[in-house]
């Protein structure tokens, strides 16, 4: 299963590769829009996984699932946030790739279950 992560710059994102790479999987991990839309040009995604709070200089999450959703219908997004935004479930109605969202403070062992979940 291949996977991309878009996190921001630090461990975490680190963390949550590991975890999922543990499960087999092939992950790529990047920290801008940019580099997020230049993986989904070359190769296709089984999951992604994008924290919707990345900095403002590094992307804007959702454009990121935007452009997966053209380039790669086939893949699915978990998103990853830190605040309640979406709590209302709107999230699903607005990127159809959508198949779960979970707070920032999810264990990373259960990230990636839910991540080989929905890349199955």
């Amino acid at each position: 299963m291949e996977v991309l992560i878009v996190e921001n710059g630090g461990g975490l994102g680190q963390l949550w590769a590991d975890h999922v790479g543990r499960l087999g999987c092939e992950v790529a991990l990047v920290h801008t829009q940019t580099e997020a839309e230049a993986l989904l040009r070359q190769q296709s995604f089984d999951v992604l996984v994008i924290n919707l709070n990345l900095h403002p200089r590094a992307g804007d999450a959702s454009a990121i699932a935007d452009y997966a959703n053209f380039r790669r219908p086939e893949a699915k997004v978990v998103f990853v946030t830190s605040n309640s935004f979406f709590s209302d479930g709107s999230i699903f109605r607005y990127m159809p790739n959508a198949c779960a969202m979970v707070p920032t403070n999810t264990l990373p062992s259960d990230l990636a279950a839910l991540v080989e979940y929905h890349g199955r």
